[in-house]
Order: C-alpha cells, then sequence, then structure tokens
C-alpha cells in the first residue's frame, strides 16, 4: 500500500515538473494539459487521474511555488529578508512572471491568488524598510511605503525583461543596485 501512494506522489510531482517546464515556455492559457501529460511520460488520461482539471494543475503548480517561497522567505523583516527576496526574484523570472502577467485579467483562474501574492510581497518589502528605518539603516527622507512597493514594482518591471532578452538583464544585480541606493549600510 504505502509503495503504490509513493509512487502517486512520485508522478504527482513529475506531472508539476512538467507543468512548470510549459508554462514557462507557452503560459497557462496556451498550454495544454496533454503537452504537460507527454512531457511527463504519460497519457492524457494518466494524468486527468491526478488533475482532472487544468485549473487543479495549476494550483498545483502554484502552491509548490509557495512551498519552495516559504523556506526561502523565512527571516524577520529586515536587510536579510530583503535580500532573500532578491536573490528568490532571479530564480523565479520565468514561469510566475509569466503566469503573473496573464493573471492580470480577473476571469484567470489565478487572479485571485497573484493578488494576495503581490499584497504579500508589498506588506513585507515594507516591513522590511520600516525595520530599517528604525535601525538607521534606510537613508533620510526615504520612505519605507514607497520604497516597498518600489521593490516589488522594480522586481516585475526586470522580470518582463528578462523575458524578453535575459542576456541584457542582469535582475538581481539591478535590485540590489536599487536595494544599496536607499541603504546606509553596505549590503554584502
Amino acid at each position: 500500500m504505502a509503495e503504490g501512494y509513493l509512487k502517486g506522489r512520485i508522478r504527482r510531482e513529475d506531472i508539476v515538473t512538467a507543468a512548470v517546464g510549459v508554462y514557462a515556455e507557452a503560459g497557462y492559457h496556451a498550454s495544454s494539459l496533454r503537452e504537460v501529460a507527454r512531457r511527463a511520460g504519460i497519457t492524457h488520461a494518466g494524468l486527468l487521474y491526478y488533475f482532472p482539471a487544468k485549473e487543479a494543475l495549476l494550483a498545483a503548480v502554484l502552491e509548490r511555488r509557495d512551498a519552495e517561497d516559504a523556506e526561502q522567505l523565512a527571516a524577520p523583516p529586515g536587510l536579510d529578508a530583503l535580500c532573500r527576496l532578491i536573490e528568490l526574484a532571479g530564480h523565479r523570472a520565468d514561469v510566475y512572471s509569466r503566469l503573473a502577467g496573464e493573471a492580470v485579467a480577473a476571469d484567470h483562474p489565478a487572479h485571485d491568488y497573484f493578488e494576495r501574492q503581490y499584497a504579500a510581497a508589498r506588506r513585507d518589502a515594507v516591513d522590511s524598510f520600516r525595520v530599517l528605518a528604525e535601525r538607521g539603516e534606510l537613508r533620510e527622507g526615504v520612505d519605507p511605503g514607497y520604497a516597498g512597493l518600489n521593490l516589488v514594482a522594480l522586481m516585475d518591471g526586470l522580470r518582463v525583461q528578462w523575458l524578453s532578452n535575459g542576456a541584457a538583464v542582469d535582475l538581481a544585480g539591478a535590485l540590489r543596485f536599487y536595494l544599496q541606493d536607499l541603504l546606509t549600510v553596505p549590503l554584502d
């Protein structure tokens, strides 16, 4: 019994991994469950056993992202949290930027998910900039609210440029440059 359960979990993870690749290339709307199944090495019917709807597979992709990000972003507000966010932004530029762009439409199945993600990112960035201001590590006159909002906006804009021409955009480097310009202390 346990062996069957393990095989099912492995198969499910293989499907999610294949979906991440397909979504990175084509986005959600232009992707097909048949292509995901092909890349996962199973039949379309086999994929439907694990994910009976395209929306269920999208939810699993986003759940995986949340699980991976939670571990990476686990830091109290402050400079370390902002540095972790910048590091993570460079690793997530492909599939999630494409999905976030599509999810601007209110009828997209991930629209509410990305609204919550953006709200949390802004809140966390603002909280970190407030901590930096309290510690005297933020330049005088820098508003933590705008600094947090601008960091998230800059991150998204750079991701879009990276999607167009990744070789021309040092996403993490540009974000570190922005952050350093706001600080009274050096970034490590």
